[in-house]
């Protein structure tokens, strides 16, 4: 495969590892067991921002370099992975936005509340990239030389 194809394969295990991260952080945040020792001092903002620099951010810049490689000839395969990570993405936001409601006031910090939208946002591009790769036909040359 060439280099492109790894790179979109990348960005949507990215992707999917985030969607889970999140979740995994809201659903703890939600079912805090009584004797957690540290349910007073646990704070979500750090790990929410952790878990977007080590999973979506990079997702977002090899999703765009997987673009960038193949943006001439376009690809069906390299756009419809790219395209299902936005997918993913979406799916995964409006969920973690559905379970906003859940979580007690004191976890419903800046972090919490900011990070479902924004990335529900971010999915859009990342969508409309994807369907450019997937509509683009390879340029034939000019000249015939065979």
């Amino acid at each position: 495969m060439a280099l492109e194809k790894w790179v979109a394969i990348a960005s949507v295990g990215l992707y999917v590892m985030f969607v889970g991260e999140i979740i995994s952080v809201f659903n703890f945040i939600i079912n805090i067991p009584a004797n957690f020792e540290f349910g007073t001092s646990f704070e979500p903002s750090p790990k929410i921002l952790q878990f977007i620099s080590i999973g979506v951010a990079p997702a977002c810049v090899l999703s765009g370099l997987a673009f960038l490689l193949s943006r001439r000839y376009g690809s069906k395969q390299i756009g419809s992975m790219i395209l299902s990570g936005g997918i993913i993405l979406l799916i995964g936001m409006a969920y973690c936005y559905s379970l906003l409601d859940e979580i007690p006031d004191s976890y419903m910090v800046d972090a919490v509340v900011i990070t479902p939208p924004l990335f529900m946002g971010v999915s859009i591009p990342v969508m409309i990239v994807g369907l450019i790769l997937i509509k683009t036909n390879k340029k034939r040359p000019k000249k015939e030389y065979f």
